[in-house]
């Protein structure tokens, strides 16, 4: 998964406008406490990133 892909599979789920406030904001046990946008910045795959979104959300299996 490209870095696009994740931004664009997380404004799917939260609203275009809301996702990198998200993104920035909430802190995630499974990325270690750290953010999604702190996780991508220190280089962790965005593929781990969005697992990590997708259960934070409770999103449905069809868009793991």
């Amino acid at each position: 998964m490209r870095h696009t892909e994740f931004w664009a599979r997380l404004e799917h789920a939260v609203g275009a406008g809301y996702a990198p406030t998200w993104a920035s904001m909430h802190v995630m046990a499974s990325l270690g406490g750290r953010t999604a946008q702190q996780a991508l910045d220190a280089g962790v795959a965005p593929k781990e990133v969005w697992a990590a979104v997708w259960e934070a959300l409770d999103l449905p299996a069809s868009e793991r």
